[in-house]
């Protein structure tokens, strides 16, 4: 049944009527707001791929739509699903922006973050980078190839901290913080996928032109040929699907 839902499109529709409409300011000022008076805050930073891991994985779809995850659309594509559905969306929410301001709020209320991703001289750059750039942030780091995570995670939850960044893919990283995000009682938790890269400065972000015109994606492919079979798989065949759906909803 559960299949059948997902291949005539129902499922992906829901997914995307869950999905923040606003702008990113407005997202990261929410956001901000939810880690300095600890609350507890679980974000999905969505692009296409992580809808269509929902069209083939029920776990996937069960962490987009519950109550407690928080969706913002990190890719352009999934702007677009939103209105070709006919809802609102104003821009992507990036995921690197986000986090970014999320740390330097973090930073000025000298609050306290977890990073768990990336190779271990990403990783402990960044945390180097963030100890210099805001005196009194505490970070605690583990690499996202050491040990056992759902174990790193339960010593994570142990820690009580105010911001949790989790860069270990699509939808990995997604499933893991909904696994354990009963043992929070606060703290803002983010899957980033490879925003340690960027940040700790170890990838260059796309240039600014790429970023204004959402083309991100086109840079990263020129970069990176072998990402062309997955933007095929995942971002072209996402608006099909997305497509489909809105054809049966008229």
């Amino acid at each position: 049944m559960e299949n059948q839902r997902n291949k005539t499109g129902h499922g992906l529709k829901d997914c995307l009527k869950r999905v923040f409409p606003g702008t990113a300011a407005e997202y990261a000022q929410r956001a901000e707001k939810a880690m300095l008076s600890g609350e507890r805050l679980f974000v999905v930073t969505a692009n296409p791929e992580i809808f269509m891991h929902a069209q083939r994985d029920p776990a996937v779809e069960k962490v987009l739509l519950a109550p407690e995850t928080e969706i913002v659309p990190d890719g352009i594509g999934v702007v677009k699903a939103r209105h070709i559905l006919g809802l609102p969306a104003q821009e992507r929410v990036t995921g690197v922006d986000l986090v970014e301001k999320l740390l330097a709020a973090a930073g000025r209320a000298k609050k306290r973050v977890f990073l768990l991703g990336a190779k271990e001289e990403v990783v402990s750059g960044l945390t180097k980078k963030l100890l210099a750039q805001y005196p009194g942030i505490q970070v605690d780091y583990r690499n996202g190839y050491d040990g056992d995570k759902d174990e790193i995670f339960r010593e994570i939850a142990a820690l009580s901290p105010d911001l949790v960044l989790v860069g270990l893919g699509v939808p990995a990283q997604e499933l893991l913080i909904f696994r354990h995000l009963p043992q929070f009682t606060k703290g803002v938790l983010v899957g980033v996928g490879g925003s340690f890269d960027v940040l700790s400065g170890s990838k260059k972000r796309a240039p600014a032109l790429f970023v204004k015109t959402n083309t991100e994606w086109l840079y990263r492919i020129a970069k990176e040929p072998q990402r062309l079979g997955r933007f095929w798989n995942n971002n072209v065949k996402f608006l099909g699907e997305v497509k489909k759906a809105a054809k049966q909803q008229k």
